[in-house]
């Protein structure tokens, strides 16, 4: 059986001021400030620019299937 993980995503604009994607209870949280969140989400891992807790699992699927990038322009935009 495979179980189905969840991921939230938290883009920080700045002090006291994060979007928002996701469940509460997600089994991971990825977090990016808003100055590192154009680039390459991947990269931005490697360089601990963006940072997780929980499983690394579902950040890997996310990353790989294209859905972080297009998550995290999407807060970008929100207004």
């Amino acid at each position: 059986m495979s179980e189905t993980r969840t991921i939230q995503f938290r883009l920080v604009m700045g002090k006291g001021d994060e979007r928002v994607f996701g469940p509460d209870d997600a089994d991971t949280v990825a977090t990016i400030a808003k100055a590192d969140a154009t680039m390459d989400l991947s990269v931005a891992f490697m360089k601990s620019k963006l940072k997780i807790a929980g499983a690394t699992g579902p950040l890997f699927d996310a990353l790989s299937s294209g859905q972080a990038a297009t998550i995290i322009a999407e807060l970008l935009q929100a207004e």
